[in-house]
């Protein structure tokens, strides 16, 4: 039987269920909550882990089964939280590798003598420690490998990222996540990247791309082999970006089209993060929305209503994402 590996241990690839790809347990800096616990928690962090728990056990009383945590390298991971909260909580979380940056890169990581373009280059061996070791002492392996690509475009550091992430997942199957910017178009260049080093495309996850109107472009990436992430519901923010009707829309016609196996969903909700203010967010309108238990309340009754079948909602939350797995599966 073909296994993943989880926070809580492995997992039969046919167990996992409905399977939110693309969500964020925590955002916390080390050092940060280190030297100042008091404005990295904004108070105790049995509160945080509480807090944390309740909003997980709401996704899992909505029949979730596993999350995919997308949280890499610069996000800001914490094992010990992630595991703590996993205790509590019956729920399969997917550990992530890699490192989110739209151009900077940490000096331990941009030296030149540490920079080789190769399969010794750093982060190629970062990434492929996470996923066949263990991330730090945790002893949990990461199954993911996540990368960015923003308005910055392709710069000489985020092209050494993504070849250090082709490498990793060729070496050892894992699926990779690429945050976009869908107005520019990027999928096409990132594919380039991750299979030139030898990745399957077939397990890469085109993130945020539920962001744009352009069904062509959305089109154009199926074609390529690769999977749309319509993963950040609830979050509207941004002018130019979809509209939750728009992205319903757009679900629907890919469905009717025969493409919703190449259709993963999700949120990008964070349910923690210090990034800002403790509980400064809290009371901002356009992020009330922005709830992990979204897709599951109000995206699928309105795909329902659109007509689509079950048979693609079922494609799009439980069979798509588990074949991002298929490579990496023990």
């Amino acid at each position: 039987m073909s296994t993943i590996d989880t926070v809580r241990g492995p997992v039969a690839l046919d167990a996992l269920g409905q399977t939110l790809v693309h969500e964020h347990v925590v955002f916390i800096d080390s050092e940060f909550a280190r030297f100042y616990p008091e404005l990295a928690w904004g108070g105790e962090r049995s509160a945080v882990v509480d807090k944390v728990v309740g909003r997980l056990q709401e996704v899992v009383d909505r029949g979730i089964g596993t999350i995919l945590d997308c949280t890499a390298l610069l996000h800001g991971r914490d094992m010990d939280f992630l595991k703590e909260v996993n205790d509590r909580v019956d729920l399969n979380i997917i550990a992530s590798t890699g490192i989110y940056t739209f151009d900077h890169l940490p000096h331990h990581v941009a030296s030149p003598s540490r920079f080789t373009n190769s399969a010794d280059d750093i982060l190629t061996r970062m990434f492929l420690r996470d996923l066949t070791v263990g991330i730090a002492d945790s002893g949990i392996r990461a199954q993911s490998i996540k990368v960015a690509v923003d308005k910055q475009g392709f710069t000489p550091n985020i092209e050494r990222v993504f070849r250090a992430a082709g490498r990793a997942s060729a070496e050892t199957g894992a699926p990779i996540t690429v945050h976009t910017h869908p107005a520019d178009h990027q999928a096409a260049r990132a594919l380039e990247l991750l299979a030139g080093e030898g990745a399957d495309v077939g397990t890469v996850v085109i993130g945020h791309s539920g962001d744009t109107t352009d069904v062509d472009y959305l089109r154009s990436i199926i074609a390529a082999g690769a999977v749309v992430g319509s993963d950040r519901f609830g979050l509207y923010l941004l002018p130019e970006t979809a509209s939750e009707q728009e992205r319903i829309d757009i679900l629907a016609t890919l469905a009717a089209e025969g493409h919703a196996d190449r259709v993963v969903l999700s949120h990008d909700a964070v349910l923690y993060s210090d990034w800002s203010e403790p509980g400064s967010l809290d009371g901002v309108e356009a992020l009330k929305t922005w709830v992990p238990t979204r897709i599951s309340d109000v995206v699928i009754p309105a795909l329902v209503e659109r007509g689509v079948r079950q048979t693609d909602i079922d494609a799009m939350l439980v069979g798509a994402p588990a074949s991002l797995f298929t490579n990496i599966a023990a």
